[in-house]
């Protein structure tokens, strides 16, 4: 604003002196008319060759000035560009921001109605008076709380994963539904947590054995898989790899990444390798 003003100043005084130089113009033009034509006019030469000086730099400054204010006004017009831009991003922050609690709070929702489903479960078994026995129940917790100590202790940072968190949790409900004397319910939740912990247990032998290798796709979700007939468990996804084990027709398997026509897959009992995807189909 302050150089705006600064170039109005000095264009008002521009025209000033322009209008002093035009009116010392027509005096002189005026007085030679009526004085003749050989009549000499004394005119003061060095006030009007100051004036025009002066004229000369008002105008250069009028052009600095101007050109300072273009400059100031395209900085003015980049800052709002900016501006606008930060402004766009803090709204785009927020509605990320807005997005991620909305998916906690979905989680927190379906873990919410997972728990309800298993007590509600855990119920209908009671009041159906399931014939699982006792000892039937009690060995299955035995088993599945082996299974994951076994787990915790052969892959460090296991307590950190969601789906050991998950058995961990289903145990301890059978536990407790066990000192219920629901022996239903008890040995239902022993199973359901040993089933989440071979899942996890192939998982998290493909993290620990090595990194994908070249090629080797993993899949989104980890595969229930049978096996079709005897089949040859190998160290890697090829023919000429050394076999680590055999697979009986009917075993079930979990499969976690493939390469070329080749499937990582473990077993029920932790076994792990590669199977040639022909000799196992989905459950």
């Amino acid at each position: 604003m302050t150089i705006y003003r600064i170039g109005l100043a000095l264009s008002f005084v521009l025209l000033i002196a322009c209008g002093v130089l035009t009116a010392c113009a027509g005096k002189w033009g005026a007085s030679s008319q009526n004085s003749g034509s050989r009549e000499t006019i004394s005119v003061n030469r060095a006030e009007y060759d100051a004036l025009v000086s002066r004229v000369q730099q008002l105008e250069t400054e009028l052009s600095r000035r101007g050109k300072e204010i273009a400059s100031l006004t395209n900085r003015l017009r980049t800052e709002k560009a900016l501006e606008k831009q930060m402004s766009e991003f803090q709204l785009r922050l927020v509605e990320k921001e807005t997005q991620l609690e909305l998916m906690r709070q979905r989680q927190d929702f379906l873990q919410k109605q997972f728990d309800d489903a298993i007590q509600e479960v855990v119920r209908a078994k009671a009041r159906l008076r399931s014939l699982e026995s006792k000892a039937e129940a009690a060995s299955t917790m035995a088993e599945t709380e082996i299974a994951l100590k076994t787990i915790r202790n052969r892959y460090p940072g296991a307590d950190t994963d969601t789906e050991i968190m998950q058995a961990a949790h289903l145990l301890g409900m059978s536990s407790e539904e066990f000192k219920k004397e629901n022996f239903g319910g008890a040995l239902y939740l022993a199973i359901q947590a040993a089933s989440v912990i071979n899942s996890a247990k192939g998982r998290l032998v493909v993290r620990e054995t090595s990194e994908l290798q070249p090629g080797e796709i993993p899949f989104a979700a980890p595969l229930s898989l049978t096996v079709g007939k005897v089949s040859n468990l190998r160290q890697g996804p090829g023919f000429q790899y050394p076999v680590v084990g055999t697979l009986l027709p009917e075993a079930l398997l979990t499969g976690f990444a493939r390469k070329g026509d080749w499937v990582r897959v473990s077993d029920e009992n932790g076994l792990s390798g590669w199977v040639y995807q022909g000799l196992v189909t989905g459950q």
